[in-house]
């Protein structure tokens, strides 16, 4: 049997389509590797008594609350910016203001998560506290997964 310019097209056509649905099958049913949070950590691998347990869940749902309007603060210096760089179309001093912005609201994100992983550290005991030091430093230390 002879195969035509046609039906050549044709099967390289479907040829890629099963390609390209195989690949995204496969990225779908993929478990991602999901990072331990500090918080799951301290609960998985410390036997907190009940106190230091709901110590945890106060500073946990407060800290919760407070990223939360940091990074709806952050989102806003980003939209701040963006609308800098759309006016000035270069690096202007609209747009250098906005990305000071932008920079100190990272800023008081980051000092407020030291603030509470340290407040966590505190409802520890001596012994568990050199164990979560060590992997705050870990964490802080690591590469990053690719």
């Amino acid at each position: 049997m002879k195969f035509g310019p046609l039906q050549l097209l044709m099967a390289l056509v479907l040829a890629i389509a099963a390609g390209c649905l195989g690949a995204f099958a496969a990225s779908e049913w993929r478990e991602p590797a999901k990072a331990q949070t500090l918080h799951a950590y301290v609960q998985e691998e410390f036997d907190l008594d009940a106190e230091q347990q709901a110590r945890l869940d106060a500073l946990h749902a407060d800290f919760a609350v407070e990223r939360k309007q940091m990074e709806l603060a952050l989102r806003a210096a980003n939209s701040r910016l963006a609308a800098a760089m759309d006016e000035e179309k270069e690096y202007g001093p609209k747009v250098a203001m906005a990305i000071d912005e932008v920079h100190a609201s990272m800023g008081d994100l980051q000092k407020a998560t030291v603030r509470h992983v340290f407040a966590m550290r505190a409802l520890l005991h001596a012994d568990q506290q050199r164990l979560f030091d060590r992997r705050v430093a870990a964490s802080l230390t690591s590469e990053p997964d690719e």
